[in-house]
């Protein structure tokens, strides 16, 4: 999927809400804190707050780090989680519907998921059974360069599922965001995610806030990237 291990800028700030988006200047700082934001029309829906293992490194450097990747990037679970009351489809919701850190860059075999929570299944290395979940997922892909070898199985975000390879071939997705691959499902939009980091700040706004660029609590926290998924 693209942009993740790339120094680039995606989008505009005007669309940074409403369409895929990284702010290039954000993906390059040096951070400590990392918040995943689920939101409905920017308003916030649900949070998960993490602290990373190694402080001062950026997204863009941690995301390049692919090569062997498998990272348990944060340590102690979420240090804030919250939930709307009228939250919908949390049951299977990748970021929201599973306990534990965040795994980056998640290869295994000829496939790969960019972020993926330590608590749903994350498949051994030598493993091609196309069944870790999360966000910026790929399969038939080489995992260890980020190299695209096969646009018709990106997919953006997949829903938490047992749906291995040889047994399912109906792996459900949110949206169209993804490729023409022939086990790749189409499904419900369940909302937007963003990826806010900060050097400093523990606490993200409740479910309710309406969400800009940046967040104004002590000290700022800034949008790193934001996907917007398709009916």
């Amino acid at each position: 999927t693209t942009g993740w291990a790339e120094d680039l800028f995606i989008g505009t700030y005007k669309d940074a809400l409403t369409k895929d988006y990284i702010n290039r200047v954000v993906w390059n700082l040096p951070v400590n804190y990392i918040a995943l934001v689920r939101h409905q029309d920017r308003e916030v829906d649900a949070v998960k707050v993490f602290r990373f293992k190694r402080g001062g490194l950026s997204l863009l450097s941690r995301f390049q780090d692919m090569n062997p990747g498998r990272q348990i990037a944060t340590e102690g679970g979420p240090i804030q989680e919250n939930v709307s009351k009228n939250a919908k489809n949390m049951e299977d919701d990748p970021v929201f519907s599973v306990d534990g850190d965040l795994a980056f860059n998640w290869a295994y075999f000829n496939n790969g998921a960019r972020i993926a929570l330590s608590g749903g299944n994350l498949s051994p290395a030598d493993t091609n059974d196309d069944n870790t979940h999360g966000l910026g997922n790929h399969f038939a892909c080489n995992p260890l360069t980020g190299e695209n070898t096969d646009p018709q199985w990106a997919h953006e975000i997949s829903n938490i599922q047992d749906c291995p390879l040889g047994s399912c071939s109906r792996v459900q997705m949110q949206g169209t965001n993804h490729g023409s691959g022939s086990h790749l499902i189409s499904g419900p939009v369940y909302g937007n995610y963003a990826i806010y980091v900060s050097t400093d700040a523990t606490f993200f706004p409740l479910p309710g806030h309406h969400l800009d660029t940046e967040i104004v609590v002590e000290p700022k926290i800034n949008l790193a990237k934001s996907t917007a998924n398709e009916l």
